[in-house]
């Protein structure tokens, strides 16, 4: 083979290989950008003024009426603050509803 033809050879492997490594680079640095899916805005459980009722575990010896409470705010993380009961509750807390 020519010298002129190895030279040629060795550049086209050369710009491939280059070629190559930047396609990996740039797809495993997008690889962690993926957005996070995100609950959409409407599909909520619980909503302010619904009824909900605590599971008969977490307050054993009481009537589902005594259980029940109005939800009084919806907070960004998923929890309720309901009315005459302190603190955030989540949605495994109470019974399902439907």
């Amino acid at each position: 083979m020519k010298k002129r033809t190895k030279r040629w050879l060795g550049g086209f492997a050369f710009a491939v290989g280059a070629i190559g490594a930047f396609g990996a680079y740039r797809k495993r640095k997008h690889m962690g950008a993926l957005p996070k899916p995100q609950k959409p805005a409407g599909n909520v459980w619980a909503r302010p003024g619904m009824s909900v009722t605590f599971r008969a575990e977490l307050m054993p010896g009481r009537d589902r009426e005594d259980r029940t409470f109005r939800v009084k705010e919806l907070l960004p993380s998923g929890r309720v603050c309901l009315h005459d009961v302190d603190g955030e509750h989540t949605e495994s807390e109470f019974e399902p509803i439907g």
